[in-house]
């Protein structure tokens, strides 16, 4: 795949407070630039919840109440987030979450699509039998040696699935082909019928 055809793109992920629906605790935005991700230009929030952070939730990224005590409220960083995000094509994993919960705190934010890595590896790999995102990094094997942090922090996570996003790419010959096996229905960039390659 030509990857200087693709739209600007930022591969997102967030980490919340463990409430339902969640406050944010963390988020990281990895711009993918000629088939790489270009951490010289990513962005990572921590942010303080206005509710506090679940046991459950802090066991699984480690970022507890008192580490987020002196961070910016959601408030402070949010023009900066919308500023980042514009309106890009973003990637996540199972990306109706994160969509969800960034529109949610960016009630003005409309991206030009949004790409699901979950979606994209059951239509590129239909015999696995689990789809997670460790599931994945073990199947694909990415170089994982640049990410930051670790698992289960934002930009982690935003970095591993970015790496699998561009192995991915190599099982699709067009931008088209992969936004319609990645787009899920209903998400902004998803292809019109007589847009859709696999029906052409």
């Amino acid at each position: 795949m030509n990857f200087f055809t693709w739209p600007a793109l930022l591969v997102v992920d967030v980490e919340g407070n463990g409430m339902n629906p969640p406050d944010l605790v963390e988020v990281a935005a990895l711009p993918v630039r000629q088939g790489r991700p270009d951490t010289s230009t990513a962005g990572a929030w921590l942010t303080k919840p206005r509710r506090p952070v679940t046991p459950f939730a802090a066991r699984i990224h480690g970022l507890t109440n008192e580490r987020l005590a002196h961070e910016p409220g959601w408030e402070e960083i949010a023009d900066q987030m919308h500023t980042l995000l514009n309106s890009a094509w973003v990637c996540a994993h199972n990306a109706h979450v994160d969509y969800r919960v960034l529109s949610a705190h960016l009630p003005r934010w409309q991206p030009a699509g949004v790409l699901d890595t979950l979606r994209l590896a059951k239509a590129t790999y239909p015999d696995l039998s689990k789809y997670s995102l460790d599931a994945l990094i073990e199947h694909i094997r990415p170089d994982l040696s640049g990410a930051p942090a670790h698992r289960h922090r934002a930009p982690f996570d935003a970095y591993a699935t970015a790496q699998l996003l561009i192995a991915m790419t190599a099982h699709y010959d067009t931008w088209n082909q992969l936004v319609a096996a990645a787009v899920p229905p209903g998400l902004p960039g998803a292809l019109e019928p007589e847009q859709d390659p696999m029906l052409w």
